[in-house]
């Protein structure tokens, strides 16, 4: 039988890892850096990373799983609310788009990290993006309104803007459409 505290050691260990690989992949690029970088980064020996994470593709994948965890559920939290439709793009925006965004802007290959998201993980950036799509129908209504919404979103961060110029372009963008 599996203690409590086992798995709860265990997801903090997951958490540290992924913390780790991370960073190392905003400080390195994902090409220059390698299962021993993050392994040193983590404290542990690269084949314990190896008996948690198949590969540096799963683990860059699990990374972009890790920072959208609880994303969703929070976000149809938001749509449940009886919030203006102002208010809950805003809120909505910020859960899926800007959170997410301050934990890896500012980085020295926070460019090269968001190309690979796209490259190395589709299927996770497909539900990502169905997901705002979705969630930005239900509050504007349409679905062409919703894509064209998710568009101008997804664009600006292209230039790799601080999180409070993210914020400000998001206001604007949401002011344009409700």
């Amino acid at each position: 039988m599996v203690k409590k505290a086992d798995v709860l050691e265990e997801e903090t260990r997951r958490k540290e890892i992924l913390e780790a690989a991370l960073d190392c992949f905003l400080q390195f690029g994902y090409s220059k850096t390698s299962m021993d970088d993050i392994a040193k980064k983590a404290n542990l020996s690269r084949p314990l990373l190896y008996l948690k994470f198949k590969n540096k593709e799963d683990l860059f994948t699990e990374i972009f799983n890790y920072l959208l965890e609880g994303r969703y559920e929070s976000s149809e939290e938001v749509l449940k609310t009886n919030l203006s439709p102002k208010e809950k793009l805003i809120r909505i925006s910020e859960i899926l788009l800007i959170e997410p965004w301050s934990k890896v802007a500012g980085r020295p290959m926070t460019s090269d990290y968001y190309e690979a998201c796209s490259r190395l993980s589709p299927k996770v950036m497909e539900k990502y993006e169905k997901f705002i799509i979705k969630s930005v129908q239900t509050i504007l209504g349409d679905k062409e309104s919703a894509e064209i919404f998710f568009l101008a979103m997804d664009g600006m961060s292209a230039d790799v803007p601080t999180v409070k110029t993210l914020r400000r372009r998001m206001e604007i963008l949401i002011g344009k459409f409700v």
